[in-house]
């Protein structure tokens, strides 16, 4: 059953009695896990769906508010907007949605979580509908505005899709297959906790929810290829307010990119964004990246080959990382001020 809700775009809130998903605003009810929003100790959680869901199944006031609003379309901001809107049935296949958003904002595909398969196929759907009928993530500019079509579009389509996924197979198969296909792909790995980071190898560049498969828990995923391709990312879990664990700051990698230029003998460069990023990545670029093709799967997109062989290579990064991270203990809930002060 529906609830009587409205999507308003967040331009139009004004002193509208509204809630917020998966943003921030100072006065409004939110439920988001972006840094500062993720303060209810009742409804905590690690994403923004997650929250919301929460929220629904505990009565959190503000949720009975009739307007709904969001700065930006995700998926894990949709399954925030949708459980307001659709609470029953969001509660019916509260397993499945929860690892929906878990997938579409971290990548962590767990396939050993209940209704992952279902959110896997849920959320390659919703890529493939995303791309064809409206625009990729971060290719509009004006997101603001923008996102309201798509909310307004997918929250009258998805309850059907949500019960009758396999009557969609035709856009989420190919995906759904890929990555599976990819998982297979992964060849070895090393998990070094004390630095939050996995080192991943692979036979060539994959899907970004077989990379970022079963990482939960850890932060940074350094991903190798043949022919010494590398690219170091900080996952999303360090940009938001991440509430089930306590995990380490971020560190900028700019300077790791300026060390690795004094050695590399290729033609490209070493380049990375800051720390407020959404997902920072270190990599060989001739040319930068838009926010878009960096968010893109790393199959989409070329990754050069270094002249740095890869023990020397996977060397530097963690003496980096053990440096950046030296006197430093794990917590929950690091603020920019302090994650900044110590870049």
């Amino acid at each position: 059953m529906k609830t009587d809700k409205t999507f308003l775009s967040y331009h139009q809130i004004a002193d509208q009695d509204v809630v917020v998903v998966d943003g921030l605003h100072p006065q409004k009810t939110v439920l988001s896990h972006w840094k500062g929003a993720n303060v209810h100790a009742e409804v905590e959680a690690d994403t923004s769906g997650e929250i919301a869901i929460n929220a629904i199944e505990k009565g959190f006031p503000g949720v009975e508010a009739p307007y709904v609003s969001a700065t930006h379309f995700d998926i894990d901001g949709f399954v925030g907007v949708f459980a307001l809107f659709y609470p029953e049935l969001t509660l019916k296949y509260k397993s499945a949605m929860i690892e929906m958003a878990r997938i579409g904002d971290f990548r962590e595909y767990l396939p050993k979580n209940e209704g992952s398969d279902l959110a896997l196929k849920l959320c390659c759907w919703m890529n493939k509908v995303e791309k064809d009928m409206f625009y990729r993530p971060f290719e509009e500019k004006d997101e603001i505005k923008s996102c309201v079509p798509k909310f307004e579009y997918f929250l009258k389509i998805f309850p059907d899709v949500l019960q009758q996924i396999d009557q969609y197979k035709t856009d989420w198969e190919a995906e759904y297959m890929r990555v599976k296909e990819d998982m297979h792909l992964l060849q070895e790995e090393e998990r070094v906790n004390e630095l939050g980071l996995i080192i991943r190898k692979a036979a060539q560049p994959l899907h970004y929810y077989a990379l970022f498969s079963e990482t939960e828990g850890l932060d940074m995923v350094l991903s190798i290829y043949p022919s010494n391709r590398y690219e170091l990312e900080c996952k999303y879990t360090t940009w938001i307010d991440l509430a089930s664990r306590p995990n380490l700051p971020r560190v900028d990698l700019r300077p790791l990119a300026e060390q690795l230029n004094q050695i590399e003998a290729s033609e490209q460069i070493w380049e990375v964004d800051r720390i407020t990023d959404t997902g920072p990545i270190l990599r060989l670029e001739s040319k930068k990246l838009h926010k878009a093709e960096r968010y893109a799967h790393p199959f989409e997109r070329e990754i050069y080959g270094s002249s740095i062989e890869e023990v020397e290579f996977v060397k530097l990064v963690k003496e980096f990382l053990k440096k950046g991270f030296e006197g430093i203990k794990p917590k929950r809930f690091w603020t920019w001020k302090e994650m900044k002060a110590g870049a």
